[in-house]
């Protein structure tokens, strides 16, 4: 592909359409609502702040995911919103796109002006999903209102349209996030969906809570529903931010723990960045869930501790180059110290049978033999860029006639290989 033709190409990416499909949403809420005039303002103006702080306070999960749950729960609060101490809610869907965009841009002006701009692709997730719900929604308001008797009656009715409906945005969220999850880490849509699942559950149904009683709070409790059911969410997003530090805290102690191979020494520089990338993206390429991928990184990037325990250096670190049963002491040698961490023992045992043998009487962890191949192509071919080079390392992978390389994974790390050479000519 040319240069010229990269931008075509972009121009069609997920990323690019969701944030066109947001800006549309967008000038559409604002011009109407500035056609038509603002209904309830002191709602939309007590709403949108709340979503401005949402934003303000957005947070990044791990896998890079940007989230903003006291915003989305305030946006889900308006749109489900009915009356307010009796007193029905008139505003529209288009009304609660422009509330919400509003708010997510106040929201977003701190940062941009310290230079942590909003990654666009989540701002426009959220707003499309919110925008979903509130033309789902909006439409059946003054219907539901009436079958509650103004106010005074039944709300079961209510509560199972809102369920149903919060359910289906929730749906249409996480096949967004997935959409473009796979195309940002290229793996399996199947598997961006599970993981996208996994990570949305918690933070979801905290949202979704949240924002649900709050719309049917403020039915008694004015306004003042806004401050009392933001503070539980406020401390569910303390604990997930705590989380999240303490998840990127250990990252950066594994890698400065990998790092201490390359300063004696022991390896190439480089040698275990390199790994884990390829580990990674050969893990991707066949399908492996977030969490086996977080185990796959960490191991990767200690894969070779174990040659702290040498008294002669092998040359180069190439652990390829030497016998097998060097090869297995050593991977002996890093488990044993990975797992006297006393929290890492998942990550010990891939580091510790990365040396077994495929053909063996016992297979290995599919990372063990995703880190083995990994590490025996980063040795012959280090950081070269070489084609023939990456084709040699690969043709003498395939023909290892000892059985030690998972030809499937050989196979994968053949594609992801041509990829890669691929984007760099790009």
């Amino acid at each position: 592909m040319s240069v010229a033709a990269r931008p075509l190409h972009g121009l069609y990416s997920a990323r690019l359409l969701l944030i066109c499909a947001a800006g549309v949403l967008t000038v559409t809420g604002l011009a109407h609502t500035a056609a038509v005039g603002l209904v309830d303002a002191q709602l939309a103006i007590a709403f949108g702040a709340l979503v401005a702080a949402g934003e303000l306070a957005r947070l990044t999960m791990p896998g890079n995911r940007e989230v903003a749950p006291i915003g989305a729960a305030a946006a889900l609060g308006y749109t489900l919103l009915l009356d307010v101490g009796g007193v029905p809610a008139r505003h529209s869907a288009l009304q609660v796109v422009a509330v919400m965009s509003a708010g997510m841009m106040l929201g977003a002006l701190p940062h941009l002006a310290v230079g942590r701009p909003p990654r666009l692709d989540a701002i426009a997730r959220r707003l499309l999903s919110g925008a979903l719900l509130a033309f789902a929604y909006r439409p059946l308001a003054p219907a539901l209102y009436a079958t509650t008797g103004h106010g005074e009656g039944t709300w079961w009715v209510v509560l199972g349209v809102m369920a149903v409906l919060i359910a289906a945005m929730l749906a249409a969220d996480v096949a967004i996030a997935a959409v473009l999850r796979a195309e940002q880490v290229r793996t399996a849509l199947r598997v961006a969906i599970r993981d996208e699942l996994r990570m949305a559950a918690p933070l979801g149904a905290a949202v979704a809570a949240s924002g649900t009683l709050l719309a049917l709070a403020s039915h008694s409790m004015n306004l003042a529903a806004l401050v009392v059911f933001a503070a539980p969410l406020l401390v569910t997003q303390v604990a997930f931010r705590k989380y999240a530090g303490i998840r990127a805290t250990y990252l950066q102690t594994v890698r400065a723990l990998a790092r201490v191979t390359e300063v004696g020494g022991y390896v190439e520089p480089g040698h275990s960045r390199r790994v884990s990338v390829l580990a990674l993206a050969i893990g991707r390429e066949l399908g492996m869930a977030e969490p086996e991928l977080l185990e796959l990184e960490y191991a990767a990037l200690m894969h070779d501790i174990g040659q702290l325990s040498l008294r002669d250096p092998i040359p180069g670190g190439a652990t390829v180059l030497t016998d097998p049963r060097t090869a297995r002491s050593i991977a002996e040698l890093g488990a044993e110290v990975i797992r006297k961490t006393g929290v890492l023992d998942r990550v010990a045992d891939i580091v510790r049978h990365q040396g077994d043998p495929f053909s063996g009487p016992d297979t290995p962890p599919l990372a063990s033999r995703i880190i083995k191949a990994a590490n025996a192509y980063d040795d012959l071919v280090g950081g070269s860029t070489d084609r023939d080079r990456a084709a040699a390392a690969l043709e003498r992978l395939r023909l290892d006639g000892g059985g030690e390389y998972d030809p499937v994974v050989v196979e994968s790390m053949a594609r992801v290989v041509d990829r890669l050479a691929c984007a760099v000519r790009l």
